[in-house]
Protein backbone atom coordinates (compact mmCIF):
# COMPACT_ATOMS: atom_id res chain seq x y z
CA UNK A 1 0.00 0.00 0.00
CA UNK A 2 1.28 3.85 -0.89
CA UNK A 3 3.84 2.33 -2.93
CA UNK A 4 5.59 5.15 -4.53
CA UNK A 5 8.11 3.52 -6.33
CA UNK A 6 8.95 5.06 -9.95
CA UNK A 7 7.67 8.77 -8.55
CA UNK A 8 9.59 11.88 -8.36
CA UNK A 9 8.44 14.32 -5.81
CA UNK A 10 9.70 18.29 -4.93
CA UNK A 11 9.58 19.75 -1.06
CA UNK A 12 9.61 23.09 -0.46
CA UNK A 13 10.95 23.61 2.73
CA UNK A 14 12.26 20.39 3.51
CA UNK A 15 15.45 21.25 5.55
CA UNK A 16 13.96 20.60 8.91
CA UNK A 17 10.49 20.05 10.71
CA UNK A 18 7.63 19.14 9.14
CA UNK A 19 9.11 19.46 5.34
CA UNK A 20 11.95 16.98 6.48
CA UNK A 21 9.36 13.94 7.74
CA UNK A 22 7.60 14.19 4.44
CA UNK A 23 10.80 14.08 2.25
CA UNK A 24 11.86 11.05 4.50
CA UNK A 25 8.20 9.42 4.66
CA UNK A 26 8.09 10.26 0.44
CA UNK A 27 11.22 8.62 0.55
CA UNK A 28 10.70 5.49 2.48
CA UNK A 29 7.42 4.78 0.28
CA UNK A 30 10.14 4.93 -2.91
CA UNK A 31 9.44 8.49 -4.18
CA UNK A 32 12.95 10.57 -5.35
CA UNK A 33 12.84 13.39 -3.47
CA UNK A 34 13.87 17.04 -4.17
CA UNK A 35 14.68 18.80 -1.05
CA UNK A 36 14.28 22.51 -1.27
CA UNK A 37 16.09 24.70 1.61
CA UNK A 38 16.43 28.38 1.45
CA UNK A 39 19.50 28.75 3.72
CA UNK A 40 20.08 25.29 5.83
CA UNK A 41 22.35 23.71 3.66
CA UNK A 42 23.71 21.65 5.83
CA UNK A 43 20.27 20.30 7.24
CA UNK A 44 19.22 19.82 3.56
CA UNK A 45 22.39 17.87 2.98
CA UNK A 46 21.69 15.71 6.01
CA UNK A 47 17.85 14.58 4.91
CA UNK A 48 19.63 13.92 1.34
CA UNK A 49 22.32 11.67 3.09
CA UNK A 50 19.38 10.27 5.66
CA UNK A 51 17.08 9.13 2.04
CA UNK A 52 20.58 7.43 0.98
CA UNK A 53 21.63 5.63 3.22
CA UNK A 54 18.54 3.79 2.95
CA UNK A 55 18.74 3.35 -0.45
CA UNK A 56 16.96 6.22 -1.83
CA UNK A 57 17.58 8.75 -4.65
CA UNK A 58 17.64 12.40 -3.53
CA UNK A 59 18.99 15.72 -4.58
CA UNK A 60 18.87 19.26 -2.73
CA UNK A 61 18.27 22.15 -4.62
CA UNK A 62 18.75 25.93 -3.17
CA UNK A 63 16.36 28.65 -3.54
CA UNK A 64 13.88 31.04 -1.99
CA UNK A 65 10.45 29.28 -3.78
CA UNK A 66 8.77 32.93 -3.16
CA UNK A 67 10.49 34.46 -5.91
CA UNK A 68 9.66 33.68 -9.54
CA UNK A 69 12.95 32.85 -10.91
CA UNK A 70 14.22 30.52 -8.33
CA UNK A 71 10.60 28.68 -8.34
CA UNK A 72 10.83 27.87 -12.10
CA UNK A 73 14.59 27.33 -11.35
CA UNK A 74 13.30 24.63 -8.83
CA UNK A 75 11.19 22.45 -10.65
CA UNK A 76 13.31 22.52 -13.70
CA UNK A 77 16.27 21.49 -11.41
CA UNK A 78 14.02 18.64 -9.91
CA UNK A 79 12.39 17.32 -13.48
CA UNK A 80 15.95 17.18 -14.93
CA UNK A 81 17.39 15.48 -11.72
CA UNK A 82 14.43 12.95 -12.08
CA UNK A 83 13.35 12.62 -15.36
CA UNK A 84 9.71 13.82 -14.62
CA UNK A 85 7.60 15.44 -11.47
CA UNK A 86 4.56 13.78 -10.10
CA UNK A 87 4.49 15.14 -6.24
CA UNK A 88 4.46 18.45 -5.03
CA UNK A 89 4.55 19.22 -1.67
CA UNK A 90 4.35 23.14 -0.69
CA UNK A 91 5.50 23.23 2.79
CA UNK A 92 7.98 26.27 3.11
CA UNK A 93 6.53 28.66 5.99
CA UNK A 94 7.11 31.44 7.43
CA UNK A 95 5.27 33.77 10.29
CA UNK A 96 6.11 37.18 11.45
CA UNK A 97 3.19 36.88 14.50
CA UNK A 98 1.72 39.84 16.12
CA UNK A 99 -1.05 42.06 16.84
CA UNK A 100 -2.88 43.31 13.55
CA UNK A 101 -2.65 47.00 15.23
CA UNK A 102 1.15 46.23 15.57
CA UNK A 103 1.67 44.78 12.14
CA UNK A 104 3.25 46.07 9.53
CA UNK A 105 3.04 46.31 5.76
CA UNK A 106 6.51 44.01 5.59
CA UNK A 107 5.10 41.82 8.49
CA UNK A 108 1.96 41.22 5.78
CA UNK A 109 3.86 40.88 2.80
CA UNK A 110 6.62 38.73 3.79
CA UNK A 111 4.05 36.12 5.06
CA UNK A 112 2.15 36.13 2.35
CA UNK A 113 5.24 36.04 -0.06
CA UNK A 114 6.43 32.66 1.77
CA UNK A 115 2.98 30.81 2.51
CA UNK A 116 1.02 32.43 -0.84
CA UNK A 117 2.46 33.84 -3.31
CA UNK A 118 5.40 30.71 -3.92
CA UNK A 119 2.76 28.06 -3.63
CA UNK A 120 1.51 29.68 -6.64
CA UNK A 121 4.79 29.69 -8.46
CA UNK A 122 6.13 26.52 -7.53
CA UNK A 123 2.41 25.04 -8.50
CA UNK A 124 2.31 26.60 -11.89
CA UNK A 125 5.63 25.28 -12.71
CA UNK A 126 4.88 22.07 -11.64
CA UNK A 127 2.04 22.17 -13.08
CA UNK A 128 3.80 22.26 -16.97
CA UNK A 129 5.39 18.91 -16.37
CA UNK A 130 2.22 17.56 -14.80
CA UNK A 131 0.40 18.40 -17.54
CA UNK A 132 2.61 15.95 -20.02
CA UNK A 133 2.72 13.47 -17.77
CA UNK A 134 -1.41 13.02 -17.42
CA UNK A 135 -0.77 12.60 -14.01
CA UNK A 136 0.28 14.26 -10.76
CA UNK A 137 -0.20 15.31 -7.14
CA UNK A 138 -0.19 19.14 -5.91
CA UNK A 139 -0.28 18.91 -1.87
CA UNK A 140 -0.20 22.36 -0.11
CA UNK A 141 0.19 22.61 3.64
CA UNK A 142 -2.07 24.49 5.15
CA UNK A 143 -2.67 24.81 9.05
CA UNK A 144 -5.68 24.92 11.22
CA UNK A 145 -5.29 29.57 11.73
CA UNK A 146 -6.22 28.94 8.11
CA UNK A 147 -9.46 27.90 9.20
CA UNK A 148 -10.54 29.37 12.04
CA UNK A 149 -8.15 32.13 12.61
CA UNK A 150 -6.22 33.00 15.04
CA UNK A 151 -5.00 35.81 17.60
CA UNK A 152 -1.96 37.44 16.61
CA UNK A 153 -1.65 35.70 13.00
CA UNK A 154 -3.65 38.16 10.68
CA UNK A 155 -1.38 37.45 8.17
CA UNK A 156 -0.37 33.86 8.61
CA UNK A 157 -4.69 32.49 8.75
CA UNK A 158 -4.54 35.05 5.37
CA UNK A 159 -2.49 33.36 3.81
CA UNK A 160 -3.48 29.70 4.78
CA UNK A 161 -6.88 30.12 4.26
CA UNK A 162 -6.15 31.67 0.53
CA UNK A 163 -4.55 28.36 0.20
CA UNK A 164 -7.82 26.66 0.73
CA UNK A 165 -9.19 28.56 -2.43
CA UNK A 166 -5.93 28.06 -4.33
CA UNK A 167 -6.29 24.49 -3.66
CA UNK A 168 -9.66 23.25 -4.77
CA UNK A 169 -9.25 26.23 -7.89
CA UNK A 170 -6.32 23.61 -8.96
CA UNK A 171 -8.91 20.75 -8.02
CA UNK A 172 -11.20 22.45 -10.36
CA UNK A 173 -8.70 23.25 -13.05
CA UNK A 174 -6.43 20.16 -13.55
CA UNK A 175 -9.05 17.18 -12.58
CA UNK A 176 -10.26 16.24 -15.63
CA UNK A 177 -5.92 15.84 -16.42
CA UNK A 178 -5.57 13.27 -13.68
CA UNK A 179 -4.18 15.94 -11.38
CA UNK A 180 -5.22 16.40 -7.95
CA UNK A 181 -5.15 19.26 -5.43
CA UNK A 182 -5.10 18.66 -1.95
CA UNK A 183 -4.51 20.50 1.57
CA UNK A 184 -3.15 19.00 4.93
CA UNK A 185 -4.01 21.45 7.77
CA UNK A 186 -2.16 20.46 11.06
CA UNK A 187 -2.94 21.82 14.37
CA UNK A 188 -0.46 22.47 16.73
CA UNK A 189 2.94 20.23 16.22
CA UNK A 190 6.10 20.01 17.49
CA UNK A 191 8.56 21.50 15.23
CA UNK A 192 11.16 24.80 15.75
CA UNK A 193 8.28 26.90 14.70
CA UNK A 194 6.25 26.38 17.18
CA UNK A 195 9.17 25.76 19.82
CA UNK A 196 8.89 29.25 20.85
CA UNK A 197 4.83 29.74 21.50
CA UNK A 198 4.37 31.09 24.74
CA UNK A 199 3.72 28.12 27.18
CA UNK A 200 0.55 30.07 28.27
CA UNK A 201 -1.00 29.81 24.31
CA UNK A 202 0.19 26.30 24.73
CA UNK A 203 -1.79 24.99 27.75
CA UNK A 204 -4.96 27.08 26.63
CA UNK A 205 -4.85 24.84 23.00
CA UNK A 206 -4.00 21.76 25.08
CA UNK A 207 -7.40 21.85 26.91
CA UNK A 208 -8.90 22.28 23.20
CA UNK A 209 -6.67 19.11 21.89
CA UNK A 210 -8.91 15.89 22.12
CA UNK A 211 -6.25 13.46 22.14
CA UNK A 212 -4.33 15.41 24.89
CA UNK A 213 -0.77 16.04 23.12
CA UNK A 214 0.96 18.13 20.62
CA UNK A 215 1.18 16.39 17.16
CA UNK A 216 4.63 14.69 15.48
CA UNK A 217 5.88 16.09 12.21
CA UNK A 218 5.66 12.34 10.94
CA UNK A 219 1.47 12.35 11.58
CA UNK A 220 1.54 15.27 9.32
CA UNK A 221 3.69 13.58 6.80
CA UNK A 222 1.69 10.15 6.75
CA UNK A 223 -1.52 12.47 5.87
CA UNK A 224 0.65 13.62 2.83
CA UNK A 225 2.06 10.13 1.78
CA UNK A 226 -1.32 8.84 1.52
CA UNK A 227 -2.60 12.24 -0.61
CA UNK A 228 0.76 11.76 -3.04
CA UNK A 229 -0.43 7.98 -3.65
CA UNK A 230 -2.66 6.41 -6.25
CA UNK A 231 -5.22 5.05 -3.61
CA UNK A 232 -5.85 8.62 -3.24
CA UNK A 233 -6.83 9.11 -6.34
CA UNK A 234 -10.31 9.90 -5.96
CA UNK A 235 -9.45 12.89 -3.28
CA UNK A 236 -9.26 16.02 -4.70
CA UNK A 237 -10.14 19.89 -3.46
CA UNK A 238 -10.39 18.27 0.02
CA UNK A 239 -8.89 19.83 3.68
CA UNK A 240 -7.59 17.31 5.41
CA UNK A 241 -6.96 18.70 9.37
CA UNK A 242 -4.56 16.55 11.10
CA UNK A 243 -5.00 18.82 14.39
CA UNK A 244 -6.08 15.62 16.93
CA UNK A 245 -9.42 17.00 17.47
CA UNK A 246 -7.71 20.81 18.09
CA UNK A 247 -10.18 22.20 15.08
CA UNK A 248 -13.61 20.83 16.33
Amino acid sequence: MFDLSGRAALVTGASRGIGRAIALQLASHGAAVAINYRRSEAQAKAVQAEIESCGGRAICVQGDVSVPEDADRIVEETGEAFGRLDILVNNAGFNRDTLILRMSVEDWDQVMAVNLRAVFLCTRAALRRMLRQRWGRVINIGSVSGLAGNAGQANYAAAKSGLIGFSRAVAREMGSRGITSNLVAPGLVRTDLTKNIPQQVVDQAMQRILVGRLGTPEEIAAAVVFLASEEAGYITGHVLPVDGGLGM
